[in-house]
């Protein structure tokens, strides 16, 4: 029993530990992006980026809720456009508009995610040109709170899941 007991508390020393330098030591500044090429000339590519409605049809995190409610202001693709997103829990609330476009180059968007807690980000899609095809750079930047701070390396892990997902489905799409 006291072998046991040395060892959880161990392991919750080292939990503790790792919780303070997270607080300490990462930045609050969250950067994360992802790249694909995509076998298409950007201005085909652009069609399933410069819209929020054709993100929609690619992007994994919609789709994490089949019943997903998600409603459009505007057409989607001109700066001021956005969408409202409901869905289960996974999912949340938020809404998303576009801030910025540089046709067939650059769409960069305003996150605001209502539930499941109130926080503002920047997405941004970048297309240059690489070879015969398109490099496809998607980033997102927020401000983290404390306590993401010490959720920081499963952040990344999901954000490389999800963000690895979203551009092989765009991928799959800009290829046909």
């Amino acid at each position: 029993m006291k072998t046991l007991l040395k060892i959880l508390g161990v392991i919750i020393l080292l939990a503790v530990v790792y919780a303070v330098i997270a607080i300490l030591a990462f930045d609050k500044n969250y950067h994360f992006e992802q790249s694909v090429v995509i076998n298409a000339q950007k201005e085909k590519v652009w069609q399933h980026v410069g819209s929020l409605k054709e993100y929609n049809v690619w992007d994994p995190f919609s789709k994490a809720d089949k019943d997903i409610v998600i409603t459009y202001s505007g057409a989607g693709d001109k700066v001021g456009d956005s969408y409202h997103w409901k869905g289960n829990d996974k999912v949340g609330e938020g809404e998303q508009s576009i801030t910025e476009i540089v046709p067939n180059e650059k769409l960069i968007t305003k996150l605001h995610f209502i539930k499941p807690f109130e926080s503002d980000a920047k997405t941004a899609f970048v297309l240059t040109p690489e070879g015969n095809g398109t490099k496809v750079t998607w980033a997102i930047d927020y401000e983290l709170t404390t306590m993401m701070k010490i959720m920081k390396p499963m952040m990344d892990m999901n954000m490389k899941k999800m963000f690895d997902q979203g551009l092989g489905n765009l991928k799959k799409i800009a290829e046909k």
